[in-house]
Protein backbone atom coordinates (compact mmCIF):
# COMPACT_ATOMS: atom_id res chain seq x y z
CA UNK A 1 0.00 0.00 0.00
CA UNK A 2 0.87 3.30 -0.89
CA UNK A 3 0.16 6.76 0.45
CA UNK A 4 0.27 10.27 -0.62
CA UNK A 5 -0.27 13.51 1.16
CA UNK A 6 -3.38 15.67 -0.05
CA UNK A 7 -2.78 18.84 1.94
CA UNK A 8 -5.92 20.72 1.31
CA UNK A 9 -5.71 23.33 3.52
CA UNK A 10 -3.93 26.36 4.39
CA UNK A 11 -0.67 26.55 6.76
CA UNK A 12 -2.44 29.00 9.32
CA UNK A 13 -4.72 25.98 10.54
CA UNK A 14 -1.92 23.36 10.96
CA UNK A 15 1.45 22.87 9.79
CA UNK A 16 1.77 21.23 6.69
CA UNK A 17 4.03 17.81 7.24
CA UNK A 18 7.10 17.29 5.56
CA UNK A 19 7.53 14.23 3.37
CA UNK A 20 9.69 12.98 6.52
CA UNK A 21 7.21 13.73 9.26
CA UNK A 22 4.67 12.64 7.33
CA UNK A 23 6.21 9.01 6.99
CA UNK A 24 7.06 9.40 10.94
CA UNK A 25 3.12 9.41 11.66
CA UNK A 26 2.65 6.15 10.38
CA UNK A 27 6.16 4.01 11.36
CA UNK A 28 5.58 5.15 15.05
CA UNK A 29 2.12 4.89 15.13
CA UNK A 30 1.92 1.81 13.39
CA UNK A 31 4.70 -0.09 14.89
CA UNK A 32 2.08 -1.29 17.83
CA UNK A 33 1.04 -3.33 15.14
CA UNK A 34 4.67 -5.33 14.42
CA UNK A 35 3.18 -7.19 11.21
CA UNK A 36 2.87 -3.62 9.43
CA UNK A 37 5.90 -2.33 8.30
CA UNK A 38 6.42 1.20 7.27
CA UNK A 39 8.94 3.12 4.86
CA UNK A 40 9.73 6.75 3.20
CA UNK A 41 9.42 5.98 -0.33
CA UNK A 42 11.81 8.18 -3.03
CA UNK A 43 8.49 9.34 -5.73
CA UNK A 44 6.90 12.43 -6.71
CA UNK A 45 3.27 11.71 -5.80
CA UNK A 46 3.61 8.91 -3.21
CA UNK A 47 5.41 9.31 0.05
CA UNK A 48 5.09 6.29 2.44
CA UNK A 49 4.71 2.19 1.36
CA UNK A 50 2.91 0.01 3.89
CA UNK A 51 3.48 -3.26 3.76
CA UNK A 52 1.02 -6.13 5.62
CA UNK A 53 -0.27 -9.50 5.82
CA UNK A 54 -3.71 -9.18 4.16
CA UNK A 55 -4.67 -12.04 6.13
CA UNK A 56 -4.17 -10.25 9.08
CA UNK A 57 -5.19 -6.84 8.45
CA UNK A 58 -7.68 -5.84 5.45
CA UNK A 59 -6.58 -2.54 3.23
CA UNK A 60 -9.33 -0.73 4.85
CA UNK A 61 -8.52 -1.66 8.18
CA UNK A 62 -5.06 0.07 7.91
CA UNK A 63 -6.80 2.88 6.11
CA UNK A 64 -8.73 3.12 9.23
CA UNK A 65 -4.98 2.88 11.16
CA UNK A 66 -3.26 5.80 9.14
CA UNK A 67 -6.43 7.93 9.86
CA UNK A 68 -6.13 7.57 13.20
CA UNK A 69 -2.66 8.05 13.27
CA UNK A 70 -2.44 11.29 11.71
CA UNK A 71 -5.75 12.19 13.93
CA UNK A 72 -3.50 11.55 17.02
CA UNK A 73 -0.97 13.20 16.02
CA UNK A 74 -2.67 16.46 14.78
CA UNK A 75 -4.59 16.55 17.84
CA UNK A 76 -1.29 16.38 20.08
CA UNK A 77 0.24 19.42 18.19
CA UNK A 78 -2.73 21.32 17.58
CA UNK A 79 -6.03 20.24 19.01
CA UNK A 80 -8.31 23.49 18.65
CA UNK A 81 -7.56 23.33 14.66
CA UNK A 82 -8.37 19.69 14.05
CA UNK A 83 -8.56 19.20 10.41
CA UNK A 84 -10.75 16.68 9.23
CA UNK A 85 -9.26 13.50 7.72
CA UNK A 86 -9.68 11.51 4.55
CA UNK A 87 -8.43 8.27 3.53
CA UNK A 88 -9.29 7.02 0.18
CA UNK A 89 -8.10 3.88 -1.16
CA UNK A 90 -8.16 2.19 -5.14
CA UNK A 91 -6.65 -0.81 -6.41
CA UNK A 92 -4.87 -0.13 -8.88
CA UNK A 93 -5.91 -2.42 -12.19
CA UNK A 94 -4.13 -0.90 -14.39
CA UNK A 95 -0.13 -1.24 -15.86
CA UNK A 96 2.34 1.00 -14.34
CA UNK A 97 2.94 4.77 -15.12
CA UNK A 98 6.64 4.78 -14.55
CA UNK A 99 9.47 2.16 -14.46
CA UNK A 100 10.26 3.57 -10.47
CA UNK A 101 10.48 0.80 -8.07
CA UNK A 102 8.16 2.86 -5.83
CA UNK A 103 5.77 3.48 -8.00
CA UNK A 104 2.16 2.00 -7.71
CA UNK A 105 2.27 -1.51 -9.26
CA UNK A 106 -0.98 -3.64 -10.82
CA UNK A 107 -2.44 -5.09 -8.05
CA UNK A 108 -1.15 -2.27 -5.31
CA UNK A 109 -3.02 -0.02 -3.05
CA UNK A 110 -2.66 3.36 -3.36
CA UNK A 111 -4.47 5.53 -0.85
CA UNK A 112 -4.46 9.31 -0.99
CA UNK A 113 -4.75 10.68 3.00
CA UNK A 114 -6.09 14.21 2.95
CA UNK A 115 -6.58 16.64 5.17
CA UNK A 116 -8.96 19.22 4.58
CA UNK A 117 -11.65 21.76 6.13
CA UNK A 118 -14.61 19.79 4.69
CA UNK A 119 -14.66 16.31 3.68
CA UNK A 120 -17.83 17.06 1.55
CA UNK A 121 -16.50 19.67 0.05
CA UNK A 122 -13.28 17.76 -1.07
CA UNK A 123 -15.46 14.41 -2.28
CA UNK A 124 -17.29 16.95 -4.65
CA UNK A 125 -14.27 18.59 -5.81
CA UNK A 126 -12.86 15.20 -7.18
CA UNK A 127 -16.23 14.08 -8.11
CA UNK A 128 -15.83 11.04 -5.83
CA UNK A 129 -19.31 9.39 -6.34
CA UNK A 130 -18.58 9.59 -10.66
CA UNK A 131 -14.76 8.30 -10.02
CA UNK A 132 -16.34 5.17 -8.22
CA UNK A 133 -19.26 4.35 -9.48
CA UNK A 134 -18.03 1.91 -12.11
CA UNK A 135 -15.67 0.49 -9.74
CA UNK A 136 -16.60 -3.27 -7.57
CA UNK A 137 -17.06 -2.03 -4.33
CA UNK A 138 -13.58 -4.47 -3.23
CA UNK A 139 -11.41 -2.38 -5.04
CA UNK A 140 -11.85 1.27 -3.21
CA UNK A 141 -12.34 2.24 0.23
CA UNK A 142 -13.07 5.61 1.59
CA UNK A 143 -12.26 6.50 5.71
CA UNK A 144 -13.58 9.69 7.40
CA UNK A 145 -12.22 11.42 10.72
CA UNK A 146 -13.93 14.14 12.40
CA UNK A 147 -13.35 15.87 15.34
CA UNK A 148 -15.81 15.53 18.08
Amino acid sequence: MLLSHNFDLTPDIVPALSREEFAEVFRSSLSRYPACQCRLVNHPHWTVEILFPTQEFSPSQVGEFCAQALADQRRSKAPATMPEILVLGGLKTTPPTSDSPDALQTGEWGVDVVETRSIEAFLRSIDWDTTISSKPTDSIFKVEFKAA
